[in-house]
């Protein structure tokens, strides 16, 4: 498999040199972070989530801005001369976190510290909306605009934890820190506040905690009878009693409903939802799931996340070892309103000899028909790319800056899903998923087919497979560490950008 890369550097969003030659083209990027803010953050979930988005997510949009263009034109294009246009917030400490695009037309959306932002394709100011700074406390739940709290006051940005468009009503998403967490849905045209839920505990979607990673999946039904749903996965911060770990929730036609981000399913004992159990705070003390990306395909939904082994550090233990992490995928059919179809499988690569397995980030396209040749899949077939960086521990400052992109096509991990759910129910080994029973639980047979749409029954689930699906390698960096990755296809041609750590992409 043949792969060429060059690195796009830089700190403004001007062409130096353009050609209709795919490896020939080179950009100056602006890199959009605010100079003060760590490069080194303490948490998973701030590295992967907060720190990416904030340094490489309008650079992507600037860097295809000026690359899709030219490249899709039918005739050779003359070299462009000027700046094009970049965007600033007008408060250096409103750090940017999240970007949704509009495919329809090219709106650009922010997410950002007490502001969300619409931008034209041209990168220039439409409308911006004010979520916060605003008068609460974190200890306060229900929030202070529900019921009075006795804990004092303070006036406390608004981080913008989720931004998602949905299509089907013509609003965004914008989920925040704020009040634990609750969301606006705004009119997409002028960012007009259509409702803001936050009276019961369903409403609570993203959490405080503003280094914390939330993904989110809108799957959407063509028959207009049939509610779209959310999918949600988001880090508890110790909190599984307020917050689950994943659920799916009702995205009701009127912004104002009262059932808005009610649970698709809920009854005495079973609901849409999987909670971390209290007691694995005991096992871990500070056990949580990072989501780093998710996406929908076919019939399921996908979640990439980052989570602490179970042989971490013990509680109360001053001299623990450094806790090890796992990357896994998340696997949920659209249509399980119970998450008896709940998967995870381990996800890794090697390259030279050297395993990666920490998660930094992960984009999903098409495979193209040069790479899915090599890959053994049709031209058309989903492949997921995921950037991995050395190891399963969590980076000190000075540590490696080693990191590899892969990319793993989807139905092989789907394949070996489908080979463990078969195993399972012939009786064969154990659920295995030991943060979720913190015991071994024996698979238990019984007589079914298990085919590609197989959404479990109420035995042998959740299920969790122990063998590490490993990614194809086709880029590796020692030292400047990719933390960012999209992708699309271009001409048969497969082309992905990833984002360094200093600011740059790679092409």
């Amino acid at each position: 498999m043949e792969v060429q890369t060059e690195t796009i550097t830089g700190t403004r969003c001007l062409p130096v040199k353009e050609e209709t030659n795919l490896r020939s083209t080179e950009y100056w990027i602006e890199p959009f972070f605010h100079p003060g803010e760590s490069q080194s953050p303490e948490s998973p979930g701030e590295e992967m989530v907060s720190f990416t988005w904030r340094r490489t997510c309008l650079a992507f949009y600037c860097l295809f801005h000026v690359l899709v263009s030219p490249l899709s034109a039918s005739r050779p294009q003359q070299p462009v001369d000027g700046e094009y246009s970049t965007f600033h917030v007008e408060n250096p400490e409103w750090t940017l976190n999240h970007l949704a695009v509009d495919s329809r037309n090219g709106s650009v959306y922010l997410g950002a510290v007490n502001r969300i932002y619409k931008l034209s394709p041209a990168l220039e100011l439409q409308v911006s909306h004010q979520t916060g700074p605003d008068e609460d406390n974190r200890k306060c739940y229900p929030p202070p605009i529900v019921l009075p709290c006795g804990e004092p006051l303070a006036l406390t940005n608004n981080v913008n934890k989720m931004l998602l468009v949905d299509y089907r009503e013509n609003r965004l998403l914008a989920c925040g820190s704020l009040f634990q967490g609750i969301c606006k849905l705004l009119r997409l045209d002028d960012l007009f506040k259509l409702g803001e839920p936050s009276h019961r505990k369903e409403h609570f979607v993203s959490g405080i905690n503003e280094s914390g990673s939330v993904i989110g999946v809108i799957v959407s039904y063509s028959d207009a009878a049939t509610a779209d749903k959310l999918f949600v996965g988001t880090a508890v911060d110790g909190k599984p009693e307020y917050f689950p770990t994943i659920s799916s929730r009702k995205l009701a036609r009127n912004s104002e409903e009262q059932g808005m981000f009610a649970y698709v399913y809920q009854d005495e004992f079973v609901a849409s939802m999987i909670k971390i159990p209290s007691d694995m705070f005991t096992v871990v003390p500070d056990f949580d799931i990072y989501y780093v990306y998710g996406f929908g395909s076919g019939s399921f939904v996908y979640f990439l996340t980052l989570q602490p082994e179970m042989g971490g550090p013990a509680a109360g233990s001053s001299g623990a070892r450094e806790q090890v992490y796992t990357s896994k995928l998340v696997r949920l059919c659209k249509d399980d309103t119970s998450f008896n179809s709940y998967v995870e499988v381990p996800l890794g690569c090697v390259k030279g000899g050297v395993e990666y397995r920490l998660l930094q980030a992960a984009y999903l396209s098409k495979a193209g028909a040069i790479l899915a040749r090599s890959l053994g899949v049709a031209p058309d077939a989903d492949v997921l790319y995921a950037v991995f960086s050395k190891g399963q521990k969590r980076q000190p400052r000075e540590s490696s800056q080693e990191s590899a992109l892969c990319v793993f096509p989807l139905r092989e991990i789907n394949e070996r899903i489908k080979d463990r759910l078969q195993s399972c129910y012939k009786g064969e080994g154990t659920l295995g998923l030991a943060w979720l029973k913190v015991q071994d639980i024996p698979c238990i047979s019984a007589p079914l087919t298990i085919d590609d749409n197989f959404c479990g029954l109420d035995m042998n689930a959740p299920l969790g497979l122990s063998e590490m699906v490993r990614g194809v390698p086709l880029f590796s960096e020692e030292a400047d560490k990719m933390t960012s990755v999209i992708a699309y296809v271009y001409k048969n041609h497969s082309l992905a950008f990833v984002g360094t750590k200093s600011g740059r992409l790679k092409k």
